[in-house]
This record gives structure tokens, C-alpha cells and sequence, in this order.
């Protein structure tokens, strides 16, 4: 059993898709959730919503990942108000599509700032107070595309690949202080940004959206998308005390898209 009374954790991009199901998941498993992205209105409505297993009381701070100063300023000045936090979730929506070589360099320092940077200013908030807790879990939500590069998502590929560098380097510098860090790959996963890229691909290739989403199921040995919840419950799964010997590792939730390519 699964349960995270007690615990605090600090979901990124947490107003939609996977990252609401996963505050969504850990709240309903006991946590205290701190929300974060840069949208006040949405997140005051998902505060709204958590599940309160035995009184617990949910907040969100605002912030731009396009600012990491700013992003590492706002959770430092959280955790020095209301105490240490032990479970990171970044998740950040993914750079926009298109072939990499027509990628202008500024696309690339975006992306690092927005997923590399931001991730590690977060990190450096949060890991004094889980050597505090001797206890730490900080889990990436990235992409299939660090096992296998995605068509058309030449500065994703690139970005998300430099994320589980960073995140496998990070895991060795805090396994003695009982921290995990740990990738989730998400596979095509029903959230508006799987249905803007089937937009954006189906207009490149001349043919109606039910083409490409029919061939994208026909990819995965499932024969559907995911739906966010089942992301969430792989991620609740790192964050858990179960998940404590795992360490370093890029945990692909796909339907078998990998195996088969």
C-alpha cells in the first residue's frame, strides 16, 4: 500500500495534463501538495480540487520557467515559511515541434533554461530539506525520445536527452543521502500537447488528424494512448518508500512503443 501521509511535495506544470493527475494521484494517496506554474487563475482551481486525505492543506506558487532565478527564489522563500519538502515532481511542457535542423539556436538556450536550469535551481531548494528528512525522491517527467528520438521534435529529442544525463549524474551525488532521482518516458499520452503535435503533424503531411492518431496507436503494442492517471501512478510509485533501492533509472510508461521499435 501506497501512502504518503506526512509527506510534502511540489509538482511542476501541475495545472494540466500529467502534471495535475500526478498532484491529483499524490494528493489522493495523502500528501500535502505545493503546485507551481505560471498561471495563477488555473492553479487556484486545482488547489480546489485536491483531495484532502485527513485534513491536508494544499497551496501553489506562481512562477515562469522561462525565468529559473525567479523560479528558484519563489520555492526557496516557500521553504523557509512553511518547512522542507521531499518530493520533486518537474514536469514542464515540451519545446515546440518541428525538424531539427530548422531549429534557430535561441529554441536550444530556451529549452535548457525552461527543463535543465529550472530543474536544477528546484533541486538546490529542495535537497537541503530532504538531507534534513532523510528522505528525498525527485523524479523527471520527460520523454520516450531519450531511448528513441521522436520525428519532429528535433529540440525536444535534444533537451530531454540532456535531462536524464543530468538527472543520472545527480542520482549518484545523493544516494548517500537516501535521495532518489528518477525518469519517467512517458509514451503518447491523451493531453493537449499529444493533440497540438498530431495537429502540427497532420498538417505537415497533407492527411486528416484520425490518420496520424491511428497510425501513432499502431506504434504501440497497447493499441491506445495513455491517459494521464496512469502516468501519475507510475510517478507515485518513484515517490513512494517501495520505490527506495531504485535509483539513476529512466522508467519508460508506454505500452511497449520502445520494444517494438
Amino acid at each position: 500500500m501506497i501512502q504518503f501521509s506526512g509527506r510534502r511535495a511540489l509538482v511542476c506544470g501541475s495545472t494540466q495534463g500529467i502534471g495535475r493527475a500526478t498532484a491529483d494521484r499524490l494528493a489522493g494517496l495523502g500528501a500535502r501538495i505545493t503546485l507551481l506554474a505560471r498561471d495563477e487563475q488555473a492553479l487556484a482551481a486545482v488547489v480546489a480540487e485536491l483531495p484532502r486525505v485527513n485534513g491536508a492543506e494544499h497551496d501553489a506558487l506562481t512562477a515562469d520557467f522561462r525565468e529559473p532565478k525567479v523560479v528558484g527564489e519563489v520555492v526557496r522563500s516557500h521553504v523557509a515559511r512553511s518547512g522542507p519538502i521531499e518530493i520533486l515532481i518537474n514536469n514542464t511542457g515540451g519545446p515546440p515541434a518541428g525538424p531539427l535542423l530548422d531549429a534557430a539556436p535561441q529554441a536550444f538556450i530556451d529549452a535548457v533554461t525552461m527543463h535543465v536550469c529550472c530543474n536544477h535551481v528546484l533541486a538546490q531548494a529542495l535537497v537541503p530539506g530532504m538531507r534534513e528528512r532523510g528522505y528525498g525522491r525527485i523524479i523527471n517527467i520527460i520523454s520516450t525520445s531519450v531511448r528513441q528520438p521522436i520525428p519532429g521534435l528535433g529540440v525536444s529529442n535534444t533537451i530531454r536527452a540532456a535531462v536524464a544525463a543530468w538527472a543520472k549524474t545527480l542520482a549518484g551525488e545523493l544516494a548517500p543521502h537516501a535521495i532518489t532521482v528518477n525518469n519517467v518516458l512517458p509514451g503518447y499520452t491523451s493531453t493537449g500537447r499529444l493533440s497540438a503535435l498530431i495537429r502540427t503533424r497532420a498538417e505537415r503531411q497533407g492527411v486528416a488528424t484520425e490518420s496520424v492518431e491511428e497510425s501513432m496507436r499502431r506504434e504501440t503494442p497497447l493499441g491506445r494512448f495513455a491517459a494521464p492517471e496512469e502516468i501519475a501512478d507510475a510517478v507515485a510509485f518513484l515517490a513512494s518508500d517501495a520505490a527506495g533501492y531504485i535509483t539513476g533509472v529512466s522508467l519508460p510508461v508506454d505500452g511497449g512503443r520502445i520494444a517494438a521499435i
